[in-house]
């Protein structure tokens, strides 16, 4: 089936200020996205008040209803067709949605229930996925060549880590302890709604659509089997899962392991700080190993500098900040690898299936990586805080409370998330699709492409 007329788009190599016009979204993105799954979770349990497992399991069916939603989502940003482009009219459409989602959900009514923070939830989720579905596609369409992909996802998650500083900075500037108050997620709100639809049109109106690559259109089944097929993508899907998994159970526990093991709730928010700010310094670190020793080498050996510093966590005590600061600092630095690397590979894992269908589809391939994201950090919810519940956990409580459930929460903290990063760096250490078979994917794709009248 051949494609209709497509909008003109740029084929230009991307300069670098193009690239950062681009990569200005990811600032408010990141702001809302820390938030949501490391200070939602405890701000509705301590400021308003609502039990943890009931808080899990909000977001955890927020998550099953991503399961529909992410698909949906990666389908419409792929075929829909328009005289201004399908990355960027789809990106622009969802601003407001997600802005005023992000707002509701930040800027509860004390009186808020579990209802509340699901349905907000839900609406957040969906406006979220389709703000990033077309904006990660968007950049991994930018260009073709392999080391300048990492180029453009390092600039757009250092920016990442620029809106989750920030995203930091501001809720424990004023607090997070009374939701009756115009408090430090209040006022991360009213950010939020303000910049990402003004960073958002900015990128839009000055960044190109890029070129699409799509010969013909793949019926649906036929899509699905080339997506089966495609075992590049199944390997890093399943690795970017587990990574997520490991990575998602230390930041829903993080604020609670600061105050009721090492007894330093004060610390909280400095500590955060210090992790991310590392983490900006980390993604030029992770280009860098990127062009030494390849894409996937270089995050298989981030993840395995991230266990060992990571192992000595849950031996910490009460009064252990220094020793706490310092593998925060560390492991704070090897994120970059996490946020910068995986993108950038899983741009070329989508030359895989466009030079396979014929279809240029990066949207449904980032909707999948968006909802296994989702996923993973809604189940290190769903399963960390009923865990707690289970050792007899209670949140606020300090490190006074039963040392039996302060146990549970360090080694659930600490030693459950090197299990599953073991797993991600077995499936990532050998990986198949290097410079050189990503280089020849790329001619195949453009050989085609130029062919088309």
């Amino acid at each position: 089936m051949r494609e209709p007329h497509r909008p003109p788009s740029d084929t230009a190599p991307p300069t670098l200020a193009r690239i950062i016009a681009y990569a200005l979204p990811a600032i408010p993105l990141a702001a809302l996205t820390l938030p949501l799954y490391i200070l939602v979770p405890t701000f509705y349990a301590e400021a308003v008040g609502l039990p943890l497992a009931a808080i899990g399991t909000a977001l955890l069916f927020v998550r099953i209803l991503d399961a529909v939603n992410d698909p949906l989502i990666g389908v419409i940003a792929d075929r829909l067709r328009t005289p201004f482009g399908r990355r960027r009219t789809l990106f622009a459409a969802s601003l407001p949605l997600t802005a005023l989602a992000a707002f509701m959900l930040f800027w509860p009514p004390a009186e808020a229930g579990v209802l509340y923070l699901f349905a907000w939830g839900a609406i957040l989720s969906v406006g979220y996925t389709a703000s990033v579905i077309p904006f990660f596609a968007w950049g991994a369409e930018m260009t073709g060549a392999y080391g300048g992909r990492t180029t453009i996802a390092g600039w757009r998650e250092g920016l990442t880590l620029t809106g989750t500083l920030i995203a930091i900075a501001l809720p424990f500037a004023l607090g997070l302890d009374d939701a009756r108050s115009f408090h430090g997620l209040a006022l991360l709100a009213v950010v939020i709604a303000a910049s990402l639809p003004v960073l958002g049109l900015f990128a839009v109106f000055t960044v190109p659509e890029p070129r699409e690559f799509t010969r013909e259109r793949v019926r649906w089944r036929e899509g699905l089997g080339h997506l089966a097929r495609n075992r590049p993508f199944i390997r890093l899907i399943a690795a970017f899962f587990l990574n997520g998994l490991a990575n998602g159970i230390p930041a829903t526990l993080f604020l609670l392991f600061v105050a009721d093991v090492l007894g330093a709730e004060a610390m909280r928010g400095p500590l955060l700080f210090l992790y991310f700010a590392c983490g900006v310094a980390g993604v030029p670190l992770a280009a860098w190993a990127a062009r030494r020793i390849g894409k996937h080498r270089a995050w298989a050996l981030g993840m395995i500098c991230a266990a060992i510093v990571f192992a000595p966590v849950p031996l910490l005590s009460q009064g252990d900040i220094a020793a706490f600061a310092v593998i925060c600092a560390v492991t704070g630095l090897l994120v970059g690898f996490d946020l910068a690397i995986p993108p950038a590979i899983q741009a070329d894992v989508i030359d895989v299936d466009t030079a396979g269908s014929g279809e240029q589809r990066s949207g449904l391939y980032f909707a999948a990586w968006s909802l296994s994201t989702k996923l993973s950090l809604a189940l290190a919810v769903g399963l960390a805080f009923p865990v707690l519940d289970a050792f007899g956990f209670r949140a606020g409580a300090g490190p006074d409370q039963d040392p039996v459930a302060l146990a549970g929460l360090a080694i659930t903290y600490g030693w459950v998330p090197i299990a599953l990063k073991l797993g991600a760096i077995a499936l990532v250490w050998n990986f198949p699709l290097d410079a050189a078979e990503q280089s020849a994917l790329r001619r195949t794709i453009e050989s085609a492409g130029s062919a088309q009248p």
